[in-house]
């Protein structure tokens, strides 16, 4: 086992992360409502394509910290699972970025394509929107070295978070050839 990173406050921790997810769920929101009339010089919806890159990246990691703790490899999950939570931070940044400079895009695609489309964007969004807290309280038990809790935890947080990262990454997919 690895040493505790951080000191137990469960007060203070539950404030903190419940501070976080609800500004986080509030700027996703209340931003989805805005559109910049911004010219870059590029095209902005290479956002959504460093989305996707950033989502891949994290379902990497997800997969290679469970490999990590699996193999009692302790600090190397422990890095692993921090490298994901950082790239998540990017990708929150890029995603708003995204959405202020290019508002929403309609999927163009009929029949069965649109069914698996809002299919696996009705299922996306509202874990997507949920998951955080459930990522940062697991963290925080890992990170104060309750790791029974922490385990128990992630039985839940762990598929939720990788369905969450690749269903990002097939809603980037599809959505693609639509981005005018």
């Amino acid at each position: 086992m690895i040493q505790a990173s951080l000191k137990k406050d469960d007060k203070k921790a539950k404030l903190l992360i419940l501070t976080v997810s609800f500004v986080v769920f509030a700027a996703v929101v209340i931003l989805s409502k805005v559109k910049l009339e911004v010219d870059l010089g590029f095209d902005s919806h290479i956002f959504a394509l460093f989305n996707a890159i950033i989502n891949s990246a994290v379902s990497f990691l997800l997969v290679l910290s469970l490999i990590a703790v699996k193999s009692k490899k302790y600090q190397l999950h422990k890095n692993l699972m921090l490298a994901a939570m950082l790239l998540s931070v990017l990708f929150l940044l890029s995603y708003i970025a995204h959405h202020l400079l290019n508002g929403e895009t309609k999927f163009g695609g009929e029949g069965t394509m649109k069914t698996v489309y809002y299919f696996i964007l009705a299922t996306h969004i509202p874990l997507a929107a949920i998951i955080l807290p459930f990522i940062l309280f697991t963290a925080y038990r890992g990170l104060i070295g309750e790791f029974a809790a922490h385990k128990k935890m992630a039985r839940y947080t762990f598929p939720l978070w990788l369905y969450v990262s690749i269903t990002g990454v097939l809603v980037y997919i599809l959505i693609a050839p639509y981005y005018s």
